[in-house]
């Protein structure tokens, strides 16, 4: 009874998850302006999203633009200060180690609306121009832990004498980071690029607080204006459908390599 309990909680829990995800995708086949009102198979809604053909298709095509934009960006300044962060830490030993850690867990576990604020205070105080420039930094600085925590477990399995040993054979330091340690802590890299760049994609409070009155969009402050106006764009049905097929398509791929690569090794 308590394996059955546990596995119908599990599936109770998982329905509730997809349930809304699945409701979308099947509702982006019709041409309804309303969710939840079905009017007959169709895939207008995709055509009008590829082609531009609906209302106000300029900023929502901006706003996905400046979306992909930020999260590219974010994403990889967010990789490359996360690895070397986490090759500090590694090194890093007793009180100052636990230390460390413990303050690159804290923007993780701390609300979004506090991070934005906060940031939003200090872009204010530095006199710095709200705008591209603010929003990507901000994404970076909530970005980059999300790279140390994924890059720290494969240090730690990693065997710490290959370092020194590729030293010993003459590689300048720069070479064995770059041939010796990148190779290892790929897996946990690419781990990290893809949580720094769903984690922007999926930003509002940070983004919200940090973009400045400039007009800069992105998806998630798009459908937030979108919705106070008195309803959703239609278009957004099939956009979403198709952004969660992309990263469940990625997330897939990833994990069957590395399930190869265990298997081979």
């Amino acid at each position: 009874m308590k394996k059955f309990f546990a596995q119908a909680y599990i599936w109770i829990l998982l329905v509730l998850l997809y349930a809304p995800l699945v409701f979308i995708a099947i509702f982006s086949f019709t041409e309804s302006r309303v969710l939840g009102n079905w009017t007959g198979f169709s895939t207008r809604l995709y055509a009008n999203l590829f082609t531009g053909d609906m209302q106000g298709s300029s900023s929502l095509i901006s706003a996905v633009e400046n979306t992909l934009l930020i999260a590219l960006i974010s994403a990889l300044v967010s990789m490359l200060l996360g690895t070397i962060a986490a090759i500090g830490i590694h090194n890093l030993r007793g009180r100052k180690k636990q230390a460390v850690t413990f303050m690159n867990n804290i923007p993780m576990i701390n609300p979004d609306v506090i991070t934005g604020v906060s940031l939003f205070l200090l872009f204010v105080f530095l006199h710095i121009s709200q705008g591209y420039l603010t929003v990507i930094l901000a994404h970076i600085s909530f970005g980059t832990p999300y790279v140390v925590l994924s890059v720290l477990p494969k240090l730690t399995q990693m065997n710490p004498n290959i370092y020194e040993a590729a030293l010993d054979l003459g590689a300048t330091p720069r070479q064995a980071l770059w041939k010796v340690l990148v190779p290892q802590l790929r897996p946990g890299m690419v781990s990290g690029f893809i949580l720094a760049f769903t984690m922007s994609l999926d930003d509002f409070a940070v983004t919200f607080f940090t973009r400045g009155t400039i007009g800069l969009d992105t998806l998630s402050t798009y459908i937030y204006t979108d919705a106070r106006k008195g309803g959703l764009t239609p278009e957004l049905r099939p956009l979403m459908t198709l952004i969660f097929l992309i990263i469940l398509v990625l997330l897939i791929v990833i994990n069957v390599r590395q399930a190869k690569a265990k298997k081979t090794a």
